[in-house]
């Protein structure tokens, strides 16, 4: 998932908000992004936004956000929470909903011309942020209000509003000198654009190559599914009678697991762990280390040891000791477990007369082979009850055992793409709940991945709810000829993943935007989201959900029992992967001296320090972990694990009562769900499960006890 850490100010909040003001000059009549929706649920108007509507659009709403500054700043009354922090809340809604259309297209539907206006408006977007987080007259008014908190009989929502504005403002530099300040100016518009330039360079390194096979023998061991799919790849690209294989993970990841072909495996796979590290024009070595310092330097100026300091001083981690201390402890297990697999797999090799040492495109391969030997199960025998439509219907379906919610196709909806598919939710009354957008298939015009993102949170506009706008994107296998899309387990466990962040969104229920639905820590906001895994997975889930796409029997129950059988196989390579990314991303960020310019070199030391086996590299490598370097998870990789602990032992208190259990279930929603980021996630988890999570669920699940 990919979410933003919001400032308190709103300034970035990836929403759109109802009813954007009209403005007066004839300039703006006729720009769609500056007039009030007229569209079903006042979503986007898709259909008649064009590129050349954002330039005048982010320069007609930073124009009226400073007015509303000025407005607060200007106001002679004294500074009280209505006038300075509510008001402040309300600030810039134009500019929200124009960045918000803006940075969804630009992940999920982009060209050359969003990418150029992206790399433009980026410094100014920085530049006008800092303005405000900076200024001293507003600061000085926010800072009023925060010291007389304890006189002023708010309620705890409005309180955390307060605390979080204050905090917002102490964070991007408010207490610093004049001199200090603009030092942390130029930082900030450098990493703006040096962050947009990452994730640029990483998505045209994607797009770039291909594998190209044009004998039918070199396709030996594949599905049929990957071969027609590939054919479908050549035939797009006017490559008719040839097959293509590409970056993405669709394609990429089951022609590593099922290729014959050693030297094509090892070719595609050095193509997708070098992106980015190709010393062409979309390298990103030099691109990173500048990040990764300029951030070191950012915490120093702000009065910290490091960039990890900074960030995870607002997680439930609070600071790098605790997240190392978590890491290490699973590491170790997972060490000798991938070791272990490391060792079947050499001895899988030996068995086939093959004297090679097993090497990272081998992994997936050998594994598959170990897989159908040792538990009978083939991913082709799965893939057929995995179908797009009966999985969404599978999340849907949990959804409404849980929470009573429903979900209805809506066809009068402009989306930014015909693939994208949009839902109506009703709450279990019946009433109007939000909006849910779906967004399946790979493209190169989307970046690569799955995340949950909206369009407009959910928050309270005259006392009412404004009922939240919420997208789910990801990149599945597409459909091939006239079958729908076939998922792999994996796939389908991806989609119940962001699903539940989606339920996060649209089950929000509070006051105040900046507040609402996601707008939580790094290493709390996956548990809304893992945990929907659980289910996903559960047999009594399977049975209701996992149809076969042409007979519509229910997987059968021997499947099922290979499926539990082989659920902890290769979880030492799973565990050690994702661990290593999540340490390489502590390196680069809880670092207190400057990050060297040889970025392959750094890299390889650290890896060589936790004792990462060469058959195995980090999930992510440097020069493509757009989490770390373009998507927000800077320092904060380890969310996902540290979140695991909490959805493990949270399942756990489903199945102590029942699956569906209708009071869990409730509480789960008040506690979590409706919450936001209104509390303290350790007293929210606190509340709704009586006690602090247990880690054993978690090592129990990984197969690492």
């Amino acid at each position: 998932m990919s979410k933003n850490k919001f400032l308190p100010l709103c300034l970035v909040i990836a929403a759109v908000v109802v009813g954007c003001q009209d403005q007066n000059t004839s300039q703006q009549t006729d720009n769609p992004l500056l007039l009030n929706y007229d569209t079903p649920f006042q979503v986007p108007p898709f259909d008649k936004i064009k590129d050349e509507h954002f330039r005048p659009a982010f320069k007609a709403a930073i124009a009226q956000h400073n007015l509303e500054i000025d407005s607060i700043i200007n106001n002679n009354e004294e500074p009280t929470f209505n006038n300075t922090i509510l008001a402040l809340e309300n600030a810039g809604s134009l500019l929200s909903s124009v960045r918000t259309v803006f940075g969804n297209l630009n992940s999920a539907n982009t060209n050359d011309s969003i990418q150029a206006i992206d790399k433009d408006m980026a410094p100014i977007l920085s530049a006008h942020s800092d303005e405000i987080s900076l200024n001293e007259k507003l600061f000085a008014k926010v800072k009023a209000v925060y010291e007389k908190r304890t006189a002023l009989n708010l309620d705890a929502e409005d309180s955390k509003l307060l605390e979080e504005t204050y905090k917002g403002f102490i964070r991007s530099g408010a207490n610093l000198t004049s001199e200090n300040k603009e030092k942390l100016k130029k930082i900030n518009a450098q990493l703006s654009v040096l962050t947009t330039e990452f994730g640029q360079n990483l998505l045209t390194e994607s797009n770039a190559f291909e594998l190209v096979i044009d004998k039918e023998e070199d396709l030996a061991g594949l599905p049929k599914g990957l071969i027609s799919a590939a054919a479908d790849e050549a035939k797009a690209k006017g490559k008719e009678g040839k097959w293509v294989f590409t970056l993405q993970n669709p394609s990429v990841m089951p022609f590593l697991q099922y290729a014959d072909n050693r030297d094509l495996r090892k070719n595609i796979w050095e193509a997708y762990q070098k992106r980015g590290n190709n010393d062409n024009k979309n390298d990103n070595k030099k691109v990173l280390v500048e990040i990764a310092n300029l951030r070191q330097n950012k915490a120093k100026l702000l009065g910290y040891s490091s960039h990890a300091a900074y960030v995870l001083e607002e997680s439930m981690a609070e600071n790098p000791t605790n997240v190392y201390a978590l890491l290490n402890k699973i590491w170790a297990p997972a060490l000798e477990k991938a070791k272990a697999e490391a060792f079947d797999i050499q001895q899988e090799i030996a068995l086939a007369k093959d004297t090679f040492t097993v090497a990272p495109y081998d992994w997936r391969y050998y594994q598959e082979k170990i897989r159908m030997s040792r538990f009978a199960l083939d991913e082709a025998q799965i893939k057929p009850y995995f179908s797009l439509p009966s999985v969404l219907e599978g999340a849907f379906a949990t959804a409404n055992k849980l929470y009573g919610l429903t979900f209805i196709a809506l066809n009068n909806v402009p989306t930014y793409h015909s693939d994208v598919k949009v839902f109506e939710v009703k709450d279990n009354d019946g009433s109007h709940l939000g909006l849910l957008y779906a967004d399946f298939f790979p493209r190169e015009s989307k970046r690569g991945g799955a995340w949950m993102t909206s369009y407009r949170p959910q928050g309270r506009k005259d006392g009412k709810r404004v009922a939240p706008v919420i997208s789910i994107v990801c990149n599945f296998t597409k459909p091939v000829g006239d079958d729908p899309a076939l998922l792999t387990f994996d796939e389908a466990t991806t989609l119940f993943h962001e699903f539940g962040h989606a339920l996060h969104g649209l089950l929000s229920n509070v006051k105040y935007k900046s507040l609402a639905g996601t707008s939580v820590p790094r290493d709390f906001v996956e548990l809304p989201s893992q945990i929907m895994e659980n289910w996903a997975a559960d047999p009594e889930v399977l049975k209701s959900y996992a149809k076969h796409y042409k007979t519509k029997e229910a997987i059968p129950d021997s499947l099922i029992a290979k499926m539990e059988k082989a659920g902890t196989f290769d979880q030492g390579f799973a565990t050690v992967e994702y661990l290593a990314a999540s340490l390489l991303d502590l390196t680069y960020h809880a670092a207190t001296s400057p990050i060297p310019a040889d970025v392959n070199a750094f890299e390889t030391a650290a890896m060589k320090k936790i004792g990462l086996i060469d058959a195995i590299i980090p999930r992510y490598r440097s020069t493509y972990f757009q989490h770390i370097f373009a998507g927000g998870y800077s320092s904060g990789y380890y969310a996902y694990i540290w979140s695991e602990v909490l959805d493990s032992d949270a399942f756990a208190a489903f199945k102590e009562k029942s699956l569906y259990d209708a009071g869990t279930a409730a509480s789960f929603r008040r506690n979590i769900l409706e919450r936001g980021g209104t509390g303290n996630p350790a007293e929210m988890y606190r509340t709704f499960r009586g006690a602090d999570p247990n880690p054993v669920y978690l090592m129990k699940k990984r197969g690492l006890n």
